[in-house]
C-alpha cells in the first residue's frame, strides 16, 4: 500500500493497494497525522484502493470521528464499484460524504 499526499485549498491524501488489517492502522496514522498537523479537512482519494476489508471500514470512520472532533471533516471520492458497494452495504454513505471523482469533493468544501 502506498500514501501520498497532494496539498491544495483541502489536501487529498491518495491511497494506493488494498486496506485490510495489515494495512488499516498505517491509514489510520496518515488520516489522524495530517489532521492534527493543522489540516482538518481532509479528502481521501479511493480511486487506486483494490480491495478493503472491515479494518478498512473502521479506519474510514475513525478518521471521520478524529476530523469532526477538531471542527473539521472528511471526503470520500472516487471509490472503485466494489469498494463503493462495500461502503453502501456497510451504510457509509449516511455518514461520509462520498464523491465520484476528487474534484467533486473539493468543490463540497467551498
Amino acid at each position: 500500500m502506498e500514501i501520498s499526499i497532494i496539498k491544495g485549498t483541502v489536501d487529498v491524501i491518495a491511497i494506493k493497494g488494498t486496506i485490510d488489517a495489515l494495512t488499516a492502522a498505517q491509514v489510520i496514522t496518515a488520516f489522524n497525522e495530517h489532521i492534527h498537523d493543522g489540516h482538518p479537512n481532509i479528502i481521501a482519494d479511493f480511486a487506486n484502493v483494490e480491495f478493503m476489508s472491515s479494518a478498512g471500514l473502521r479506519a474510514i470512520l475513525a478518521s471521520v470521528k478524529e476530523a469532526r472532533a477538531v471542527g473539521g471533516d472528511f471526503r470520500l471520492a472516487a471509490p472503485q464499484a466494489g469498494i463503493d458497494k462495500v461502503l453502501k452495504m456497510a451504510g457509509f454513505h449516511n455518514i461520509v460524504k462520498i464523491f465520484a471523482t476528487v474534484d467533486e469533493a473539493l468543490a463540497s468544501f467551498e
